[in-house]
């Protein structure tokens, strides 16, 4: 119950393309990203060459801010590991987000589903106001509680800080990463830096629909994504692509 449903541009094949959004992250996000972009096994460029036709919301710098949310992310293990774990994440985060092209969920008719009224807490910012947002595509009432309270940030209360501001965006799509195992094994940060392979990382997403033969379609999507993101970074792709 408390995972958030991953491929919605997927499942429901959402052609309509997403109303401009040109929203930049804060002055002191900016800041932040040019110091942890010096650090990063991504650069600016090559983060343009994999994304040619992202959405402007979805700033470099924002997501080299949201890096300190969780230092061990493409912080850990060898060159090779560091990298393989980026173009995992950024290979799974364009699957989800047709390129970084979707800030939001296109499907406007599944926004009043997100709302778990049983949970204490309810809905403060209105029944509506749960649906996917960022670049893993946060949904739900309960997980945008669960991944604030871990961040830090009120997204119970302010759901929309996640479609607003780039940095928060990104560390939602890090929270997920780094700390929710899905309906998988484990999380896909642990897939990736303990050997499990990328196959690992898509069960952890999305395994209960597209693993095992779910989907196979959407699951060499993913791994065509991971191994096109291994060649920018000049990084060899590994084993266990598939799940």
């Amino acid at each position: 119950m408390h995972r958030r449903i991953m491929g919605l541009l997927a499942a429901t094949g959402a052609a309509a393309a997403l109303c401009s959004m040109t929203l930049a992250s804060p002055a002191s996000a900016q800041v932040g990203g040019k110091a942890d972009a010096a650090a990063f096994v991504v650069s600016e460029a090559q983060f343009n060459q994999m994304f040619p036709n992202r959405n402007s919301f979805y700033t470099y710098s924002g997501l080299t801010a949201a890096l300190s949310a969780y230092p061990g992310f493409s912080n850990t293990g060898s060159d090779t590991v560091k990298k393989q774990e980026v173009a995992a994440f950024l290979a799974n985060v364009s699957h989800e987000t047709g390129g970084l092209v979707h800030v939001v969920e296109q499907n406007q008719a599944n926004y009043p589903h997100y709302c778990d009224t049983s949970q204490p807490y309810g809905c403060p910012a209105g029944n509506d106001k749960y649906y996917g947002r960022g670049p893993i595509q946060l949904s739900w009432n309960f997980n945008y509680k669960t991944a604030g309270d871990a961040l830090g940030i009120d997204l119970l209360n302010n759901p929309d800080l996640v479609q607003n501001d780039a940095a928060v965006a990104w560390k939602t799509g890090l929270w997920y990463w780094n700390t929710q195992k899905g309906p998988g094994t484990m999380t896909p940060h642990d897939a990736m830096v303990n050997g499990a392979g990328f196959g690992e990382t898509i069960r952890a997403i999305n395994g209960s629909l597209e693993c095992n033969g779910g989907n196979p379609g959407q699951v060499q999507s993913r791994i065509d994504s991971y191994q096109r993101f291994t060649q920018v970074l000049g990084v060899e792709p590994g084993g266990n692509l598939s799940c």
